[in-house]
């Protein structure tokens, strides 16, 4: 089974550039997408944006179109959130988690794998 370890997270300012890091060890061919998702201070998870691994496709919740892209490293079993022009909204725990399915969309149910998150906090 994928294990997931985030990395990467800190403490920056506004309008500043991050980029955190999911190393996925056990990756199987089933391992469809990897999603990044975030938990801010009394609030619940939401969905950032999601990657394959195949094809690199990628989609994005609007609060972030423009400002994180999501990339992948298939042969070091990576996966990447460049996040910038950073807000202090964007403040939180960041996760990334692993699916199976092709069509799992933001819903973090559909997300069966997840990594321990990375604190990230923004300044302003």
């Amino acid at each position: 089974q994928v294990q997931l370890v985030e990395s990467g997270g800190g403490r920056v300012q506004a309008g500043d550039s991050l980029r955190l890091s999911c190393t996925a060890s056990g990756r199987t061919v089933d391992d469809y997408a990897v999603g990044w998702f975030c938990q801010a201070p009394g609030k619940e998870r939401e969905f950032v944006g999601a990657i394959t691994w195949i094809g690199g496709g990628t989609y994005y919740a609007d609060s972030v179109k423009g400002r994180f892209t999501a990339s992948r490293d298939t042969a070091k079993n990576q996966v990447y959130l460049q996040m910038n022009k950073v807000e202090s909204e964007d403040t939180a725990v960041y996760y990334c988690a692993q699916t199976v399915r092709r069509h799992a969309g933001s819903d973090e149910a559909n997300y069966g794998t997840w990594g321990q998150g990375t604190q990230v906090i923004v300044a302003s």
